[in-house]
């Protein structure tokens, strides 16, 4: 199949790029390579998609996608958004890199690609709250800018195929880890400040909150899954994390434990917006996709600070 990525030289992106090709996929992957961080960082990750064989496109989501992208794409995996929470992110940014983008991602995938058999919208657990507990049934309550305008967006494609317009799905993710996390993310930062020495700000209370952290090639065994059993998910919203629960202290000593030196914490104010606890319901994705997350907290975590060796040191 012919396949496009957008966001393909992000943290999640670059991953399911890799493991489509291993599978025999032609992989377009698309990215903007803002500056919400180091784009060099971003560059990494795309010169290990180069070399499997993506092709990878640098353009925003927003210019004329008939004249960027072809019109032979079978299936359109969407994660290119503005991410995380953040105080410092204007209201803006999310609208302009979640909302619209998703929109005009969506009219080309309808008006313009003649072989859309699937749009895979990734969402993420931010949509429910506070507490990210609920099955999908259950009506969201997001907290957040960032998880208002990825309702909105997943909202935006499930319209269009309540309409008929095209087949879609939205999956929620949950509290994803390991090689090629963003580095503003808890654990790449923690690993990033416990080699260089520097304090590792950790917010008030955060220490207690509970996540589904799961590890990314779970995630990834999860969106592969989908290519098969298309019909299943369309229409669906589908959750995809680890239903094993851990809290943000526990982890943070699990690396401690692993690269064996204590990190240097500076306590600092609540994160507006941060959710208390995730906890995967992935009954559907089970009955759906048979998905089965299996990757052990502590090995995923090992496999991520041998990445960041591997990078960095």
């Amino acid at each position: 199949m012919k396949i496009l990525v957008t966001g393909a030289a992000g943290f999640i992106g670059s991953h399911l790029c890799e493991r489509l090709v291993s599978q025999g996929h032609q992989v377009l992957g698309i990215d903007n390579f803002s500056e919400y961080y180091d784009p060099k960082l971003k560059e990494i990750n795309a010169n290990d998609i180069k070399k499997v064989g993506v092709t990878l496109l640098t353009a925003d989501l927003l210019d004329d996608l008939s004249i960027i992208l072809p019109n032979d794409i079978d299936i359109i995996y969407h994660f290119a958004a503005q991410p995380g929470i953040s105080a410092t992110t204007p209201f803006t940014d999310y609208e302009r890199n979640n909302i619209q983008v998703t929109q005009n991602l969506l009219q080309w995938s309808i008006h313009q690609n003649k072989n859309t058999q699937l749009f895979v919208n990734i969402a993420t657990s931010s949509i429910y709250g506070l507490h990210a507990t609920s099955t999908e049934e259950e009506a969201p309550m997001p907290v957040s800018d960032y998880g208002v305008t990825k309702l909105a967006a997943e909202q935006l494609v499930l319209a269009s195929q309540r309409s008929g317009k095209l087949d879609a799905c939205s999956i929620r993710l949950f509290s994803v880890y390991g090689p090629r996390e963003r580095p503003e993310k808890l654990y790449t930062k923690l690993i990033k400040a416990i080699y260089d020495g520097t304090s590792f700000p950790l917010y008030e209370g955060s220490e207690h909150h509970e996540r589904s952290f799961t590890y990314v090639g779970d995630i990834i065994d999860g969106l592969e899954k989908i290519i098969t059993h298309k019909e299943g998910c369309n229409g669906e919203i589908i959750n995809l994390g680890s239903t094993a629960v851990y809290t943000t202290g526990q982890g943070i000593a699990l690396i401690e434990k692993i690269i064996g030196k204590k990190a240097l914490i500076d306590h600092v104010g609540k994160r507006p917006g941060d959710q208390l606890k995730t906890a995967a319901t992935i009954d559907k994705a089970k009955q759906l996709l048979d998905y089965k997350p299996t990757t052990d907290f502590e090995e995923g975590l090992r496999a991520q600070v041998a990445w960041y060796q591997e990078k960095f040191l």
